[in-house]
């Protein structure tokens, strides 16, 4: 068994992929631990799979491909990869690389205190964010966030950052319950998470957005179905 999975949505991602495999290959394989990296693509129509296809990973990584068809959104492919995982502890990441695998320390730290969850939360005074989403979006982010935790009893200032850390437990049992497929996930495994007293720590973080993002809320539609996809998760948990 890998010490650590790092599992990588990927969406028509031929491009992005290639410097963040070759970042997160190197960073593994200079520390040495036994370790996996599971791209999983969400029904690509690109060459993510010959991108990743291409590298040859360092002795101590073995890098898997996963592949689905249709695309059936980000929620779906990270609960995908994280349920066929099989390291001790269990990363994913966003595939643009939008937080280095450095960060991954700071998780590791969480977890060795006892932490089931580790999440990487752009919003805390200690975190470091280089580039800045559009300021539209970061409004309209607060306003989610605002209504989120009224809704689902949370106190997190930000759920929606794609770099989480799970014991292997913790990873298999709230990733097998979610129901959700879209990027509202997040919301549903943390609200689960409480609901099974799983513990959750936050850490500072190193965050740069990107321009190029695969999920783009350009009309009230989308950006309604966020809301329409918040207020589901309870409905969908009648056990709790």
């Amino acid at each position: 068994m890998p010490e650590l999975s790092v599992v990588i949505p990927a969406y028509n991602e031929q491009d992005r992929i290639v410097p963040t495999l070759q970042k997160t290959l190197e960073y593994l394989g200079n520390r040495g631990q036994s370790a996996e990296v599971c791209v999983v693509s969400d029904g690509s129509t690109d060459g993510t799979g010959r991108a990743v296809a291409s590298f040859t990973p360092p002795e101590n990584v073995e890098l898997r491909f996963l592949e689905y068809h249709p695309n059936r959104g980000k929620g779906y492919a990270v609960a995908y990869g994280m349920t066929r995982a099989a390291g001790g502890l269990v990363l994913f990441m966003d595939a643009d690389y939008s937080v280095p695998m450095e960060e991954l320390e700071k998780a590791e730290a969480c977890i060795a205190r006892g932490a089931d969850v580790a999440i990487a939360s752009r919003a805390l005074p200690e975190s470091n964010v280089t580039h800045f989403q559009s300021l539209p979006r970061r409004l309209s982010a607060k306003v989610y966030t605002l209504v989120q935790n009224l809704w689902l009893g949370f106190s997190f200032p930000d759920t929606q950052c794609g770099f989480k850390l799970f014991t292997q437990k913790a990873a298999k049992d709230l990733f097998s319950r979610q129901k959700l497929s879209s990027v509202i996930f997040d919301a549903e495994i943390l609200w689960l998470a409480g609901k099974l007293d799983y513990r959750v720590a936050q850490f500072p973080v190193t965050w740069k957005h990107a321009d190029d993002s695969r999920i783009v809320y350009d009309s009230l539609r989308k950006s309604l179905f966020v809301f329409e996809e918040l207020f589901r998760i309870k409905k969908l948990h009648p056990e709790f």
